[in-house]
């Protein structure tokens, strides 16, 4: 049987042979029409998209692509230092992108490097979209192309793509047994949205350490934001203001942390003294802080040349596994005993 090329394609979709090869090979510049019409022909035909798309890619460019979540976030600026010094170690060049935690953003990105044939991409998915469930077109295109992919830091489920990531569940246990051991018994978690896997891998392993330690796991000490500063923010006037009255609070990443730690500042709290505090990821900010706040974190520079090295060895056709590096808990002042309230007092909530 003949094989099925991109002109029998195109005849099919009732357009250009160049504007089916566009298509099929990830080019954004194409309308939406066109890429209905020559994917369903596509499918319909039997054509073979990987297969074509190997022979364009057939010259190196020396280049990769890194789309990391949101430059602003000192723990992914490190990532991308790590990558970006790793690979020009090996002579490769980077092209860094930013997604800002928003999946339209994250898709014009990996569309633009599609169209220039980098070598390979690392990326930190935004994940599934909070409605449909399932990762976006751009990032399902990415998935079933043959260009070398790894999942940094963050994965989709069930996308077969190598992933570098950390877990947190042993750090979380030492986390949450500090803070037993110092009478804390309402602890407060700040989460990430659901639909990142690090937000739901960190609320899991926090429920895991509640029940590890005979302490109960309340839904309504749980706040969920959006890893970033404006939500990490409101979950501290939420937390400083709750009926529970909370004596310590986790907070699942930096950005969400610093958002926190300005209102807190801004209101008088204090820091170790009235609540304890511990975060996510070990950024500079955190530890310059009166007092210092504990964190749960790993090593950045590992999970860059562990990323990179598993992109190099696909580009070298080499199969690779997940890697899964450990995180661990650094104790700081920003954990002290818990305070003593009457509790048959209501705290009134800070402004």
């Amino acid at each position: 049987m003949q094989a099925v090329t991109i002109k029998d394609v195109a005849r099919a979709a009732g357009v250009s042979s160049a504007t089916a090869s566009r298509v099929l090979s990830g080019n954004p510049a194409t309308s939406t029409e066109s890429r209905a019409k020559v994917e369903a022909a596509a499918a319909k035909l039997g054509f073979l998209p990987n297969a074509q798309a190997r022979s364009l890619r057939s010259t190196k460019t020396d280049s990769i692509a890194l789309l990391i979540s949101d430059v602003r976030n000192p723990y992914f600026s490190d990532l991308a230092h790590a990558v970006e010094q790793h690979a020009r170690s090996l002579g490769l060049v980077t092209f860094i992108g930013n997604a800002d935690e928003d999946i339209a953003q994250q898709d014009d990105f990996l569309a633009a490097m599609l169209s220039r044939r980098v070598d390979g991409l690392l990326i930190v998915p935004q994940g599934l979209g909070e409605d449909s469930n399932k990762p976006s077109d751009m990032l399902q295109r990415v998935i079933d192309s043959p260009i070398p992919t790894v999942f940094v830091d963050r994965t989709v489920a069930n996308a077969g793509i190598p992933s570098v990531t950390a877990r947190s569940d042993e750090a979380m246990i030492h986390a949450v047994a500090d803070l037993k051991a110092k009478g804390h018994e309402r602890i407060a978690f700040l989460g990430g949205p659901k639909h990142a896997s690090t937000a739901s891998e960190r609320q899991l392993a926090f429920a895991a350490a509640l029940r590890q330690a005979g302490l109960r796991i309340d839904p309504q000490l749980h706040f969920t934001g959006d890893f970033k500063r404006s939500s990490g923010r409101a979950g501290a006037q939420w937390f400083s203001g709750h009926l529970q009255h909370p004596t310590a609070v986790i907070i699942a990443d930096a950005p969400m942390a610093l958002g926190a730690i300005s209102y807190w500042q801004e209101t008088g709290a204090r820091i170790g003294e009235e609540f304890s505090v511990i975060s996510f990821d070990e950024v500079d900010a955190l530890l310059l802080h009166e007092p210092p706040i504990a964190t749960i974190s790993h090593d950045l520079e590992q999970m860059g040349r562990a990323a990179l090295n598993a992109l190099t060895a696909l580009m070298r056709s080499e199969d690779t596994a997940a890697v899964q590096l450990t995180s661990h808990y650094s104790p700081r002042a920003s954990v002290d005993t818990a305070p003593r309230l009457n509790l048959t007092t209501e705290r009134n909530p800070r402004p």
